[in-house]
């Protein structure tokens, strides 16, 4: 009996779906926070707009999924102890905003994106891309990107149907803590990055947002 050869591109995937798994076991076992939506009543949206809200939600948890890897990999390139645990702290927060999303993905009767190994892995290489500059530069990373990620809930939340209370009370409660992460790093003395690499990073984003609305 053969024994199949796997190449490096098969390691890799199993890599990353071994790794999603154990995202998704942590979500459902960890303790998490409370749900911001549990107080709001269900509205009752039309099939064009909870497929919108769908949309903007699968966007969100690509988004968390991205950051999983991001504070994944920077985590391992920073030197301070101290930083490594303020870090360690806004991931879990994370965690909780990739349950959150997908806990409203799942009212809504729909999937995340297909595409998630891929955002994983791309996340995780330009987040210890970031991290390898030092510390500096690595919570400039993470506030310029906090930041970016702030707007575009922002813009989520205004695209919301005015009745879908919902998923409006998760947005906002991830835009204040996502505001919160950024801050923190500020004060921790990021150094702000460059204009371009802000362009490339506002870029990066829209690929994914677009692509991950649909797929």
């Amino acid at each position: 009996m053969s024994i199949r050869q796997f190449s490096t591109l098969d390691e890799v995937i199993m890599r990353l779906d071994s790794t999603l798994l154990g995202l998704k076991k942590r979500t459902s076992t960890r303790k998490k926070r409370e749900f911001p939506a549990k107080s709001c009543a269900n509205s009752n949206l039309s099939l064009h707009e909870k497929r919108h809200v769908s949309g903007l939600m699968r966007v969100n948890h690509a988004g968390e999924i991205a950051a999983q890897a991001l504070y994944k990999a920077q985590s391992l390139t920073v030197r301070d102890d101290k930083l490594q645990e303020i870090m360690k702290e806004s991931a879990e927060e994370e965690f909780d905003h990739l349950y959150w999303c997908e806990k409203r993905l799942d009212e809504l009767g729909e999937d995340i994106s297909r595409l998630t190994p891929f955002w994983y892995l791309g996340s995780f290489c330009i987040g210890f891309f970031a991290g390898s500059f030092g510390d500096k530069w690595n919570l400039g990373f993470i506030a310029e990107t906090e930041h970016q990620v702030v707007k575009h809930l922002e813009s989520h939340i205004e695209k919301l149907p005015s009745s879908d209370n919902r998923s409006r009370a998760i947005l906002e409660r991830m835009r204040d803590d996502e505001l919160h992460h950024a801050e923190q790093a500020e004060i921790c003395g990021a150094n702000e990055l460059p204009t371009g690499v802000k362009y490339l990073m506002r870029f990066a984003s829209k690929i994914m947002t677009k692509t991950s609305y649909y797929i």
